[in-house]
């Protein structure tokens, strides 16, 4: 049968669609949630105020009961910034509330909003910044260059007994997942910059599972396929990507975000057994896939693609699990090639690739295509 030839303007489209849902030589801008499509959702929310003192925050920073998320925006203000708001306290002045999520696994409450003050009060109180003391710049001539412990006691007395507003929240319904934290961080995180959708997983859990994927992250035949570390996590996300759709594909639904945050709810804090597991799928396909193709692996065209990422190394991942006998190199680079030839999984890979019958559709192709390797 002769091959279809394109028209221009659909050849056109195609490397156009191609092109937006692919990660650029830049990972940090890609943003996989282009293909799918808003959407609104309804939660019970129960939330109340608490006044507290400082020297209870700062006591509660210091036992982890206040915990910030860990990311590396985590503390962004420089001294003459947090010397400015321990001075707005010191002078009785009102200050910004806290906002934050009561965990419901635990007496914990992750900083949703007003990290940076927190930390700030902590560090003075402490004593230390940024590995040097904390003395107190560009204030009023009276607390210039003080620390905590050169205050006078009327002045520590003031700053201890200062009241800081804290909204806390807590998710009533849906009463089996977290999502509800997940949209607060994505409308009221600070810094100016809107925080990737993994960078917000990474705020918000901090189970095993976040811990094995950063520890994943640094392996080096990955390494050598996606290229630099990705300042906002999208190497991580594609980690958390391929554990998801190789352990629950029958259970996907769409969108993409909800389904990577679910999965991440359900095995936050994992068994041995199943990390091993995991470790042991991810590591045995990349080194396959990192001999066989380096750092041409998962690029149809010039960028990294998500999509042939996913069906490749879970198609990949459920061959070796079937048949311990490992596939050589050069019959799984022959298998790979044919299946980016294939025409079905081609479409399968550009077009809507977050509705369920499209990423059904690449996960069969792939593994039928590796099966007899």
């Amino acid at each position: 049968m002769a091959k279809k030839t394109r028209r221009p303007e659909e050849e056109k489209e195609l490397q156009e669609e191609l092109s937006s849902l692919a990660i650029e030589d830049d990972p940090d801008v890609y943003d996989d949630a282009a293909s799918e499509e808003s959407e609104t959702r309804a939660f019970s929310i129960s939330s109340y105020g608490a006044d507290y003192s400082v020297d209870m925050l700062v006591k509660r920073m210091r036992t982890g009961a206040f915990y910030k998320p860990d990311f590396q925006r985590a503390f962004v203000w420089n001294q003459r910034q947090a010397s400015r708001f321990i001075e707005s306290l010191l002078m009785g002045l009102p200050v910004p509330g806290i906002f934050m999520f009561k965990d419901p696994d635990s007496a914990k409450h992750l900083i949703v909003d007003g990290q940076q003050r927190l930390k700030t009060l902590q560090l003075f109180y402490d004593g230390t910044f940024r590995e040097r003391k904390f003395r107190l710049l560009d204030v009023a001539e009276r607390w210039e260059g003080s620390t905590y412990t050169d205050l006078d006691t009327d002045d520590r007395q003031r700053l201890d007994d200062s009241i800081i507003h804290t909204t806390i929240f807590k998710q009533d319904q849906p009463e089996d997942d977290k999502s509800s934290v997940y949209e607060v961080f994505e409308r009221i995180n600070t810094g100016g910059v809107k925080l990737s959708a993994q960078e917000i997983r990474a705020c918000v859990s901090h189970g095993r599972l976040i811990e094995v994927l950063r520890e994943l992250n640094n392996y080096e035949p990955w390494r050598s396929v996606y290229g630099r570390q990705s300042d906002r996590l999208k190497d991580q996300e594609l980690l958390l990507r391929f554990f998801a759709l190789a352990n629950n594909a029958d259970h996907y639904k769409r969108p993409m975000r909800r389904f990577l945050n679910n999965f991440l709810d359900e095995n936050e804090n994992l068994t041995l057994q199943k990390e091993k597991a995991f470790r042991a799928s991810f590591k045995t396909a990349i080194d396959l896939v990192a001999e066989a193709l380096g750092a041409e692996a998962f690029r149809p065209e010039k960028q990294l693609n998500t999509a042939v990422f996913d069906a490749v190394m879970v198609g990949l991942s459920r061959r070796i699990s079937a048949n311990p006998k490992k596939p050589t190199v050069a019959a799984f680079k022959r298998a790979y090639l044919k299946l980016l030839e294939n025409e079905r999984f081609r479409i399968a890979y550009l077009r809507a690739t977050a509705d369920e019958e499209q990423v059904k559709s690449r996960l069969k192709l792939a593994t039928e295509s590796f099966s007899d390797i």
